[in-house]
């Protein structure tokens, strides 16, 4: 954004363009996200609540751990976990363990009893984990530690009614927050990471990273599911979302704030980053749609 022309159109702009520009690049973006949830979907055999299930996992750390939670959801598939959804014991052992993460610390009794738990189902399902060494813990802040997500995945897992479903009927933002908002287990509440205490804080999915879900996995899974069952009330409904869910936070969207321009929702925010990294980070200027709205 320092370049002199951009920011002199941006600054001179009238809202009436910046609703232009913002409504392009948001379309541009989400179509870009839905095509990526096409292109799971084929690959798990059209099985929408495995495809949820791969993108809930692939947004739970667009960082170090990217990698590493998207093995996890193929690793240890929705199918097992909805076989043992009445048990958060065994939903909790399947995550855990299939990440390797559960024999890397000390053990406690609780531990010890998912220790047990994931030896059980390994054998019945036949699940060969992955290594500890496969997540990085470089600069991994205790409320956003994998061992923790992966308990608190676990709650929202638990429950009889498949994800998809779950998702699709998400209407407000309120919707987007109570259902991802779960909190662990009782035991986590006085953990961050196995067998060793700390202050007693339920741990739950706060309501930014919330947001974060539903602009990046529910707008994108009700547009693309709409499209595919032929009902075009769920794509309005997920667009009526998608300009109601707050605008994100970030390095991109801050790199605007300097010219008096703050996102006033998710349609805002996702036009300045798919306008950043699509165009200003790869030097393609001239098929900048700045130019082409301002």
């Amino acid at each position: 954004m320092e370049h002199l022309c951009c920011s002199t159109l941006l600054a001179g702009a009238t809202s009436e363009q910046l609703q232009e520009l913002f409504a392009h690049s948001a379309k541009r973006r989400l179509a870009r996200k839905v095509k990526d949830i096409y292109d799971i979907y084929e690959q798990t055999q059209k099985d929408w609540n495995q495809t949820c299930y791969q993108i809930l996992f692939r947004m739970m750390d667009v960082g170090a751990n990217k990698v590493a939670y998207q093995r996890l959801s193929l690793t240890v598939p929705y199918r097992y976990i909805l076989r043992e959804h009445s048990s958060i014991l065994s939903i909790e052992a399947l995550l855990l363990g299939g990440s390797g993460l559960l024999f890397r610390y000390p053990e406690d009794d609780y531990i010890l009893s998912l220790k047990e738990q994931w030896n059980h189902l390994a054998t019945k399902y036949n699940l060969q984990p992955m290594r500890a060494t496969d997540w990085d813990f470089s600069r991994v802040r205790p409320y956003n530690h994998p061992v923790l997500r992966l308990a608190q995945i676990a709650s929202l897992l638990h429950h009889k009614e498949f994800i998809v479903n779950r998702i699709v009927n998400c209407r407000t933002t309120k919707d987007v927050e109570e259902l991802f908002c779960t909190e662990a287990t009782e035991y986590w509440s006085t953990h961050f990471i196995p067998a060793q205490n700390s202050a007693d804080i339920p741990k739950r999915i706060g309501k930014s990273k919330s947001h974060i879900l539903g602009i990046n996995l529910v707008v994108p899974m009700q547009v693309a599911y709409s499209d595919n069952i032929g009902q075009q009330a769920l794509e309005l409904n997920a667009l009526q979302l998608f300009a109601t869910l707050p605008a994100e936070d970030n390095r991109y969207t801050r790199q605007w704030n300097h010219l008096g321009i703050t996102p006033k929702n998710a349609i805002e925010s996702q036009a300045i980053i798919q306008i950043i990294t699509e165009y200003c980070n790869k030097g393609l200027c001239s098929s900048c749609p700045i130019e082409e709205f301002l």
